[in-house]
């Protein structure tokens, strides 16, 4: 079993809303500290304003969300101490890409980044930017990262209309099914040259995945092998 809900989304229903996330106050001293050592091993982090999804629920094909803003100092010391209640998710969408032979392409987190060395998919926390007069926005949200990430630009790839959402108990990954019409090898080369010309390079590497014989089970997370699990039927 892997802890994770597998089901089908037509929808996504996010919106921005006012939410009291008690955290923050309650565990200020732990959150410094884990501040401090994060930005003493990766200069480069950040602390803007992020997304947490304080309410989540299935209504059919349909998923409803409530989304509310913090800062990343505050999010990243969430996941650090191992997501502590009241529950709240970290709830994203992802370019689950797929190249022309049916291989996933998948991200390698570079050095200088909080997930160094993790491998997954194009995504990204959402933030203020995602928001669209009141509405978080995660289909947009998917080729935002997309771009940011590998250099694909839409015309390059097609996106589908459907989600698979993979629900756990503090984070729900929404996967949006992205192809690009090149067989994988061509699809990486394509990434890693425009992946060059980015103002900032989050990834290391492209990497290819044909089977449940290539996960790599230290460095993928495993809400992503759970979905590739899904996906290879396994």
């Amino acid at each position: 079993m892997s802890g994770f809900e597998i089901f089908g989304t037509d929808e996504i229903d996010a919106v921005l809303e006012p939410y009291d996330w008690p955290f923050p106050r309650e565990r200020e001293p732990e959150i410094a500290g884990i501040w401090t050592r994060e930005t003493a091993r990766t200069a480069s982090i950040f602390n803007g304003r992020v997304l947490i999804q304080h309410r989540g629920e299935r209504d059919g094909r349909v998923f409803r969300a409530g989304y509310s803003p913090t800062d990343y100092r505050s999010f990243l010391g969430w996941m650090r101490l191992g997501n502590p209640p009241p529950l709240v998710r970290n709830g994203f969408a992802m370019a689950a890409l797929q190249a022309r032979d049916g291989a996933f392409l998948l991200g390698e987190m570079g050095p200088h980044t909080a997930n160094a060395g993790k491998i997954y998919f194009a995504a990204g926390t959402p933030d203020l930017d995602d928001v669209v007069d009141g509405r978080v926005d995660l289909a947009g949200s998917v080729l935002r990262e997309l771009g940011e990430e590998t250099g694909l630009l839409p015309a390059d790839v097609t996106v589908e209309a459907r989600w698979t959402s993979v629900m756990g108990t503090s984070r729900i990954a929404f996967m949006r099914p992205v192809r690009i019409d090149l067989p994988a090898e061509d699809a990486r080369a394509l990434m890693l040259e425009r992946m060059k010309t980015l103002e900032e390079e989050e990834l290391a590497d492209i990497h290819i995945v044909r089977g449940a014989d290539e996960l790599d089970e230290a460095r993928m997370p495993a809400f992503q092998l759970a979905f590739l699990r899904h996906m290879f039927g396994v």
